[in-house]
């Protein structure tokens, strides 16, 4: 178990009873491209994660949005306000927006005005392969999807991406049309494609992201793509977004309860903490804590 602090960039509750959350609770469930989530289609609350996560030192988390029905997402930052608000941990909100919403501004006002809120996320990930993609088409050269985007910077909000390899060329090209919004690499890139092909489309896509100072990455998300995982078949994934990215822009995150399915909230730390056992205490800090503090803006202090 690793005694360093840890600040998770990267987890989600759920309260069935405020929500609609189509992916949780539809009978039958649909099917996902995470695997089977039978087993975490339940509410889960703060409580739950805190539970999860007894004996490890959490500072302090940053809540994504959690696939709730687009009505219900206001409502989301709303009610997760609230729990920040009860001060049991400091938590920090990525609410949703649908990007391509021709009113998509009044609602990027409106979630700016909650205090927890740091950035939004608008999954977007686009693959050729039914089993595999999460949205119909691939929005990310829309006119009015980058039109909805280059409104982030104007409320101070990031921007958490959630792409696949194949999108990572024009993601990097809009990072660097706008500087002014930081953005967020969720789940290591999502290397779903593990051939000779696939990895090297994900390593140049880590590269050209990474080129641009505005974009972090969330290592978390793996064992979705990795569902027999082991610390041996995760290390070359984790040291390759290290690598393409430093110690400073790089972050630990649990996606919990979601990596629930395939290990307990220690079993994944500690296999980050086992990979970077030979990096300094500087850096292990930072990817564990530091990074997500300053990057989401938590001012935690007394890390």
């Amino acid at each position: 178990m690793t005694s360093l602090p840890i600040i998770d960039p990267h987890m989600h509750l759920w309260d069935f009873t405020r929500q609609h959350y189509s992916w949780l609770m539809d009978d039958p469930l649909p099917p996902n491209a995470a695997g089977n989530v039978a087993p975490i289609a339940k509410p889960y609350g703060l409580s739950d994660y805190l539970a999860d996560t007894q004996g490890f030192d959490v500072r302090g988390v940053v809540h994504v949005e959690a696939g709730a029905s687009t009505a219900h997402s206001l409502a989301e930052t709303q009610w997760l306000q609230g729990v920040a608000d009860e001060g049991r941990l400091p938590m920090g909100l990525v609410a949703f927006a649908a990007l391509n919403d021709p009113n998509v501004e009044k609602l990027l006002e409106t979630h700016a005005d909650h205090g927890a809120v740091r950035g939004i996320r608008h999954i977007i990930n686009f693959h050729a392969d039914p089993a595999k993609t999460y949205s119909a088409r691939d929005v990310i050269g829309d006119a009015d999807w980058q039109a909805g985007y280059a409104l982030l910077a104007k409320y101070g909000l990031s921007f958490d991406l959630q792409i696949y390899p194949g999108q990572m060329a024009v993601a990097a090209q809009l990072a660097a049309r706008h500087p002014d919004i930081p953005v967020m690499l969720n789940h290591a890139g999502m290397p779903t494609d593990r051939d000779a092909d696939g990895l090297a489309l994900w390593r140049r896509g880590l590269a050209l992201l990474a080129a641009q100072p505005n974009v972090s990455v969330k290592i978390s998300g793996l064992a979705m793509i990795d569902r027999q995982w082991s610390i041996d078949s995760l290390r070359p994934y984790v040291l390759q977004v290290i690598e393409a990215f430093g110690t400073d822009r790089a972050m630990f995150a649990s996606n919990f309860p979601v990596d629930k399915l395939y290990g307990g909230f220690g079993i994944h730390y500690v296999a980050y903490d086992a990979i970077t056992a030979d990096f300094t205490e500087a850096e292990r800090h930072a990817l564990f804590a530091g990074n997500a503090n300053r990057l989401y803006r938590l001012g935690i202090a007394g890390l």
